[in-house]
């Protein structure tokens, strides 16, 4: 939800943040017609990598975010407020556990530096705090939580659900990548495993499931097989070790946002499908939006499917490679930012420089829908990574490159050696907006951005037992301020 309603705020004039014209550190880009500016890194915080939640159990980080704007206040030169944290599938270095899923709620406080600006040394990662209030565990009716298990069947349709993962224990397997809060306090929540988007109530119980086309279901050997090939202790590995149709393994529903009218549910897959040349690095590029009318939310219908062009980059040898996506933002019905980001690069993994980590603006106006075609059953829209012809894609262009060190290094931070605590870690997959709230600047926000750090500890604690990962990777919040066009339903 990334709507504000300016009246349930005090507003006030933000001298701090205001920034002079044509500051020298603005990113501008036009598209559509419609202005879209980053001003720069303003502020940063971090929370141990060692933080316990509700439950006792290692905290984790944030595999997706949705922001409760009733909640944010501005006071002075400080903003507060409530954002919830989506953990994913447990410590899972080495296979998967029976970790119960969760939702975390946080309380913020964000104090921003002057645009451009540099804190002091003692305040460089002090501008964002925040604090555990609550964790919400994601269950059946019946009180049984979903596990971060990898699947090993598959629990057969009733008439409230569709076919599910399933767990060794019986219980619903969810790898949990991305969540939208609904204005009820209910959520829904996207999975990797089906892939399926799973909606639940605010006190966490599942209500019902979306299960999309059948171009998306991974099957092994002519039958549908949702297992990532991480299993849980003692269980087998699928075979074959990947689905030779549908989603890749470990490339699920990873970016999910609901339009800020509410109307619309709209979430991408993290790379293409097998078919469409999922199956390697260099040619899984073309990946695919599904957008859903949850009018009637109990039963959304499926209006549009567009194909989304993920960025590529070249390695250090030259090689093209294609930066999957982790986290989508609505800023109307097909306007968004994607996040999209290479891999094993950053602190916490061998690779110390990271050679894409940005925030693109999506816009989906003038891309074919494919919705209900041949593409969705047995049809491949980009065999081996070549978009059919007859298919025009969505339009993808560059906006904030979170590697930039000009940016970071003001707040003691760095991509690229040393491999420190202060290198950016490896994965960046949560979003969310909160309104600026100055009326000199009406169309600016703080665009906040955190990492997931794979729950990776030297002293962890999960599913009754202590775990060390060799490192400690902190819960890392950055907050862009941007301005975003006006006109569309996010900037009014």
């Amino acid at each position: 939800m990334l709507s504000f309603r300016a009246s349930a705020v005090p507003l006030c004039f933000m001298a701090f943040l205001v920034a002079p014209a044509g500051h020298a550190e603005d990113m501008r880009l036009n598209v559509r017609g419609k202005d879209f500016v980053s001003k720069g890194l303003v502020a940063v915080g971090r929370l141990p990598a060692d933080l316990r939640d509700k439950f006792g159990e290692t905290f984790g980080s944030g595999s997706g975010m949705a922001v409760d704007p009733r909640s944010w206040r501005v006071d002075g030169n400080q903003y507060s407020g409530t954002i919830f944290l989506l953990p994913d599938r447990g410590y899972n270095v080495e296979g998967t556990t029976d970790y119960r899923a969760r939702l975390n709620a946080l309380k913020l406080v964000i104090r921003p530096t002057a645009l451009g600006e540099a804190p002091p040394a003692d305040r460089q990662q002090a501008g964002v705090t925040a604090q555990l209030v609550d964790t919400i565990l994601l269950q059946e009716t019946d009180g049984r939580s979903l596990t971060g298990l990898d699947p090993v069947g598959v629990r057969a349709k009733t008439d409230r659900f569709p076919d599910l993962p399933q767990a060794e224990t019986g219980a619903i397997s969810l790898d949990s990548e991305a969540v939208a809060r609904l204005e009820d306090g209910g959520f829904f929540i996207s999975d990797e495993y089906g892939p399926a988007i799973y909606r639940f109530s605010a006190d966490g119980k599942l209500l019902s499931t979306i299960r999309p086309p059948e171009a998306f279901t991974p099957i092994r050997q002519g039958q549908q097989n949702f297992s990532s090939n991480n299993p849980g202790p003692n269980a087998t590995r699928p075979t074959p070790l990947n689905p030779e149709h549908g989603r890749q393994n470990n490339q699920g529903f990873e970016g999910m946002a609901l339009t800020p009218d509410n109307r619309f549910l709209v979430v991408v897959l993290q790379s293409a499908t097998r078919q469409d040349g999922g199956d390697a690095p260099a040619t899984r590029r073309h990946t695919r939006a599904l957008v859903y009318d949850i009018a009637d939310v109990a039963q959304p219908t499926l209006v549009r499917e567009h194909v989304v062009p993920l960025p590529v980059f070249q390695d250090a040898a030259g090689k093209t490679l294609v930066a999957a996506q982790s986290e989508l933002l609505a800023l109307g019905d097909d306007l968004f930012l994607l996040l999209s980001r290479d891999s094993n690069n950053g602190q916490g993994v061998a690779g110390t420089t990271s050679l894409y980590r940005s925030i693109d603006v999506l816009d989906l106006n003038d891309a074919t829908n494919i919705a209900g075609t041949k593409f969705d059953l047995e049809i491949a829209v980009a065999p081996k990574g070549v978009l059919d012809p007859t298919v025009t894609p969505a339009k993808l262009t560059p906006f904030l490159d979170l590697n930039d060190n000009a940016q970071l290094n003001r707040f003691g931070l760095h991509n690229g050696a040393p491999n420190d605590r202060n290198n950016l870690s490896e994965k960046w997959e949560a979003m969310g907006l909160v309104n600026v709230m100055d009326p000199a600047f009406p169309d600016d926000y703080l665009l906040l951005v955190v990492n997931d750090n794979d729950f990776l500890t030297q002293r962890g604690f999960q599913v009754g037992a202590d775990y060390t990962a060799g490192t400690d990777v902190d819960t890392l919040f950055l907050a862009y301020r941007v301005t975003l066009p006006r006109g569309t339903p996010a900037a009014r």
